[in-house]
């Protein structure tokens, strides 16, 4: 197998033969300078299967949830979705080419497990997006801190929501002289929606970090693990111009396709640049270090953008639990709860619904000391019941 034209700083042959197996090859790499991540990245490039898209043979096919699997066929229009509840999840599994490996031992494979998991964490660790509020900067004393896990297009879109809900302000100036106000946004979200998806889509989810958005007056930051591919030159991911011509996640990058979160093609550092030019908007920074161990994106704050008086915290209410709290008139035992909304998997149920509910303060068990009783009913908390007068007729 040959590479070419690889773009490591102490790469200058155009053309090495890589077979990463005899100490006598790995001494003709560090003849030719390339140490450390350079050496490491053209030894992970001799296996022919990329990460997501090998088996993992740590996990079963049940590790996958056929509900998530049918959610996201429907979402997308496929016409697997007309039968697919009628196939077992190794035969959707492989159909969707989530599953491998012979009948008698089948495997999911890692990208299955990333959107089609309820908890992808336990076969990658810190597969998780971080979102950070430093109110008084990354000195002060005081950061909010949530933290998303679960599949990867859950996660996505639910810390997106979460950041656009809480965090994204306009102003309106109005000028004497002209009838018409200037808009403008503290940071317009969709360039924030490219930055946490690029983070997603080419993020290395065999380090053990999480992607981190870090939320301050002046900024966001959006940092992830490891740094763009060495086939980008440095100069040109600094200024923006980026192009890849090798995808980390190809197979990551289909799914999020489908689902309508990215296009690919190179194509999310110049939408991030046209957002932040389209609110006027300070241009958005690019970085990582020599050894591309990371990747920041940095977005300045609107010069003119003011932020609201009243900060003060309010319980985060997901759309889930929303509806579990518009339906929560008394109190109820679990499972008919769960069926009135009409979920069959339990951990979905559990995760998305009920625990966010009562970590948010809004609703609560009966017998808060016997978690585990057969007669445990949920009700709303005075706050959940405020939530709910509030929001009556939404």
């Amino acid at each position: 197998m040959q590479l070419s034209a690889l773009s490591a700083p102490s790469l200058t042959t155009s053309k090495i033969s890589v077979v990463a197996t005899s100490s006598s090859d790995r001494i003709a790499m560090a003849r030719a300078g390339l140490r450390g991540e350079c050496e490491q990245e053209l030894l992970n490039l001799t296996a022919n299967v990329p990460f997501d898209d090998r088996i993992a043979q740590q996990a079963k096919v049940s590790d996958l949830s056929k509900p998530l699997m049918l959610a996201y066929l429907q979402e997308v229009g496929s016409a697997l979705a007309d039968y697919a509840d009628r196939l077992s999840i190794e035969e959707l599994g492989r159909q969707m080419n989530v599953v491998d490996g012979p009948s008698e031992c089948p495997w999911p494979k890692n990208v299955g497990l990333m959107f089609f998991s309820e908890t992808p964490d336990r076969f990658f660790p810190y597969t998780q997006i971080d979102v950070v509020w430093f109110q008084d900067g990354p000195g002060g004393d005081h950061f909010d801190e949530k933290i998303f896990k679960g599949p990867l297009a859950r996660i996505t879109r639910e810390a997106l929501g979460y950041i656009e809900r809480n965090y994204l302000h306009q102003t309106v100036l109005k000028h004497p002289d002209r009838a018409e106000a200037t808009r403008v946004w503290n940071f317009p979200y969709p360039a924030i929606e490219e930055a946490v998806v690029n983070a997603v889509y080419h993020r290395s989810y065999q380090d053990r970090e999480p992607i981190e958005v870090r939320i301050m007056r002046d900024e966001i930051l959006v940092l992830s693990y490891p740094g763009p591919d060495r086939s980008i030159k440095l100069a040109d991911w600094i200024a923006g111009h980026a192009t890849c011509h090798r995808y980390r996640n190809r197979r990551i990058g289909e799914f999020l396709k489908e689902l309508g979160l990215t296009e690919g093609r190179s194509t999310g550092v110049p939408k991030i640049l046209k957002a932040m030019s389209a609110n006027g908007s300070p241009p958005p920074q690019f970085d990582t270090d020599d050894d591309r161990s990371g990747c920041l994106v940095r977005l300045p704050v609107h010069k003119l953008a003011q932020w609201p008086i009243d900060q003060s915290a309010t319980p985060e209410v997901t759309p889930e639990v929303g509806r579990l709290i518009k339906l929560l008139i008394g109190e109820w035992p679990r499972l008919e709860l769960q069926q009135a909304l009409g979920l069959k998997d339990d951990d979905h149920f559990r995760i998305a619904y009920l625990l966010p509910a009562i970590q948010a303060g809004l609703v609560q068990m009966k017998f808060p000391d016997k978690p585990r009783s057969s007669k445990q009913r949920y009700r709303l908390t005075p706050a959940g019941q405020q939530w709910l007068k509030q929001h009556a007729d939404g």
